[in-house]
């Protein structure tokens, strides 16, 4: 991974007001990945926006990180199963072509 892709974690906590600790929480209930570089932690940018909807989730709504743990996964599920509605619809658009 480049650092290009990467995002220092004091410059992101400083910009959305959070503490250090949240971040590292997170971290170490895997919603999210931080990589240490020379002892400074970063996150890749494209878990920026999964974080920010945790930072909403835990700040504004007031959900603790089980809480969060659990709509994460449960998300998942759902993107998973719409994926899957996806394939079916167009395996049945193809068998309607064919017949």
């Amino acid at each position: 991974m480049h650092t290009d892709d990467l995002i220092a974690v004091d410059n992101f906590c400083a910009c959305h007001n959070i503490e250090h600790s949240f971040v590292r929480a997170l971290n170490e209930t895997g919603l999210i990945q931080i990589t240490t570089i020379e002892e400074s932690a970063f996150l890749a940018i494209d878990q920026l926006s999964r974080l920010e909807k945790i930072i909403r989730f835990h700040y504004e709504l007031d959900i603790n990180l089980e809480g969060i743990e659990t709509i994460s996964h449960l998300l998942e599920v759902i993107n998973l199963q719409q994926e899957e509605i996806n394939r079916l619809s167009n395996m049945l658009r193809l068998f309607d072509l064919n017949v």
